[in-house]
């Protein structure tokens, strides 16, 4: 059985001078955005990308030659920037990941002229980037997606359609998983590189119903991408999509944190200020018992969710199990925190524009994308029964 005691939550003068820096950039830029990014997601989208990009934030997305000058990525710091940058907006916190998680495959599959060329322009936001692996019948069972791609002279031609892709119609490039051969499954599945540009790829934007989220469907007809688009081999591109989510799905736990704190910060406050009964409810036991359970499940998720960064940035090749429970408990905390601090806040609570109605809204997909809730316990059980 695996010893979950034994893995100390380390953070050095970087992390907390990060943090402490952070804080201060959302409060100052973000977070007078984030009012207004429903009624205008487009403009705030751009807005985030140029704050982000200036403020050097994409720089922890990608490992030296092109980023920090690290040769690993620190996940500690990219999870310290989540968790504050989702306190403050959803959509800003999107902006911030999908620059890692679209640009992943690039950075460890792809050729130095290919890298040379984009992973500069991710770092400075000029880029936006996107991964097209979800399906309308493989989301969860990635190795059932029935994009194809057939080599063909100096190119491969893909055709097929990938569902609820983060940043469609945003992006400047797809990281496109299809597959060379669908009778080999999983060993078919092959990444590319593909601009939003290139004839054959157009896109369908979805509407987001909750939160001001870019999505859409990437649809590829007889798209021509060079060979040399092609990230790692032929087959290896089920592994470069479970690296991906491997090192990032820590990081939706984290968000999930930043989330439920605040949800926690404007419950607090608000109970401290709202009488009812001649009394704040603040002093009322059954809001004390409420803040309690609150603040017990943000700290427990906060743990697990820095558990798995430090594992991996001490060198861990694979969290799986680690980077599972974060997201699969932070997530489903952080939904129950913000529910019962709408709860606190009664009415209020329920008034379009208001913090709280806000958070609601943001934190429901977290227990979806990045592998359900569902799928978590299925990947625990799996890692457990391997010992």
């Amino acid at each position: 059985m695996t010893s979950f005691g034994d893995t100390e939550i380390h953070f050095g003068d970087e992390h907390r001078a990060l943090r402490e820096r952070l804080e201060a950039f959302v409060e100052r830029e973000i977070e007078p955005i984030a009012v207004t990014e429903e009624d205008r997601p487009d403009q705030a989208f751009d807005a985030y990308l140029v704050l982000l990009g200036d403020e050097g934030l994409f720089a922890e997305m990608v490992t030296a030659p092109y980023g920090r000058g690290r040769e690993r990525l620190d996940l500690r710091s990219i999870c310290l920037i989540r968790e504050v940058l989702a306190a403050g907006s959803g959509l800003a916190d999107l902006v911030f990941v999908m620059q890692g998680l679209g640009s992943y495959a690039l950075r460890h599959g792809g050729s130095e002229a290919l890298k040379g060329d984009w992973l500069p322009r991710v770092v400075r936001g000029d880029a936006v980037a996107a991964l097209a692996l979800t399906e309308e019948l493989a989301g969860s069972d990635v190795s059932a997606l029935a994009t194809t791609a057939v080599a063909d002279g100096d190119a491969y031609v893909l055709n097929g359609e990938k569902w609820f892709i983060s940043n469609a119609g945003r992006a400047t490039f797809y990281t496109t998983f299809a597959t060379v051969n669908p009778a080999e499954g999983r060993k078919g599945i092959t990444c590319f590189f593909v601009e939003a540009e290139r004839p054959g790829c157009d896109v369908v934007r979805l509407m987001a119903t909750l939160a001001p989220h870019p999505l859409g469907v990437v649809r590829f007809t007889n798209c021509r991408v060079p060979r040399e688009h092609m990230l790692g081999g032929e087959g290896d591109g089920f592994r470069l999509a479970m690296e991906t989510l491997d090192t990032f799905r820590a990081t939706v736990g984290a968000a999930a944190v930043g989330m439920a704190a605040r949800a926690l910060r404007e419950a607090i406050s608000f109970a401290r200020e709202r009488k009812q009964f001649g009394r704040a409810l603040s002093e009322f036991q059954i809001t004390q018992a409420a803040l309690a359970d609150m603040a017990v499940e943000v700290d427990a998720a906060r743990l697990l969710v820095y558990r798995a960064a430090c594992a991996r940035d001490r060198g861990a090749q694979r969290v799986t199990l680690e980077a599972s429970m974060a997201k699969l408990f932070a997530t489903e905390a952080a939904q129950r925190v913000v529910d019962r601090a709408l709860q606190i806040h009664g009415g209020r609570g329920l008034l379009r524009g208001s913090i709280t109605e806000r958070l609601y809204r943001d934190v429901r997909a977290l227990r979806i994308y990045e592998g359900t809730s569902e799928i978590q316990k299925l990947v625990i059980a799996s890692q457990l029964l391997r010992e």
